[in-house]
């Protein structure tokens, strides 16, 4: 899960955050056009819900978690529905550490992509899993969003979903609406829980602040009589920017090349 071998750095205004690499990490949400990732996301971030479609080329991301005393940082990618560069989708995936795969369920071709990016999920990250010896797990989401629709429109039936998690324990199958707020905050709690990260990184289970409060945010003793009662803070980045496409095949590579110079240690050991 480890997302770069450099600490990573929030930079604003009155604000420089620093966490470690090991607290790093990179959501990917995937899936076809206007089945409602960005929706999510919102949702995620900010508890808002648009209902103007505006479409999504690539939105990129950042919030920063102080977790009883220790710093949490996590990237969130939104993909473009229509994958209009396949490489630039293979580079999101392979630098992903957790998937949320989403499709409309009144959309029979937006399930049937659904199962493709699995697929591709599945092969590009084994790929890279033979190259570095990475965990074998890959926690994934799939998300069958608009659940508030008539039943009448549904062209998914809820097993079909199921079906395609049934055989992963790293895998789960949520049926949500973004727009009403069904079953997003209990979706990310399971995602998180799989993915071994803080259950408090959740929407509803820490306390949001502004970034007025960065200077003092990541401080082990971060408390303030307002928020007493809480031991979780999560605040968002205005100025957060997508790494480049440059710094993420570094990543890779570097990744790549250290696992690849330890196995030769290790053939080099004398027993």
């Amino acid at each position: 899960f480890q997302n770069q071998a450099m600490m990573k750095t929030m930079s604003g205004a009155n604000c420089n955050l620093n966490v470690p690499a090991k607290n790093s990490y990179r959501m990917v949400v995937l899936g076809a056009s206007r089945v409602g990732k960005s929706s999510i996301v919102s949702r995620f971030l900010n508890g808002r819900f648009e209902d103007q479609y505006t479409p999504t080329i690539e939105d990129f991301h950042r919030k920063v978690y102080n977790i009883r005393g220790d710093m949490y940082q996590l990237d969130i990618l939104d993909t473009s529905g229509n994958h209009p560069f396949p490489a630039m989708r293979r580079l999101s995936i392979l630098t992903g550490d957790v998937f949320i795969l989403v499709f409309s369920l009144d959309n029979r071709e937006s399930f049937d992509e659904v199962k493709r990016l699995q697929k591709q999920i599945l092969e590009v990250k084994s790929c890279l899993k033979n190259k570095t010896k990475e965990s074998a797990d890959l926690p994934m989401v799939i998300c069958g969003n608009k659940n508030d629709h008539s039943e009448v429109f549904r062209k998914v039936r809820t097993d079909e979903g199921e079906n395609l998690v049934s055989s992963d324990e790293n895998c789960a199958y949520f049926e949500v609406s973004a727009k009403k707020n069904t079953n997003v905050d209990e979706m990310f709690y399971v995602l998180f829980s799989m993915a071994k990260l803080p259950h408090e990184m959740s929407p509803s289970l820490h306390r949001k602040i502004s970034i007025q409060y960065g200077d003092t945010f990541q401080q082990k003793s971060f408390r303030m009589r307002r928020f007493k009662d809480m031991d979780a803070y999560g605040m968002i980045s205005p100025f957060a920017r997508r790494p480049s496409v440059n710094s993420d095949l570094k990543y890779i590579k570097s990744k790549v090349l250290r696992e690849g110079q330890s196995r030769e240690r290790e053939k080099c050991t004398i027993q």
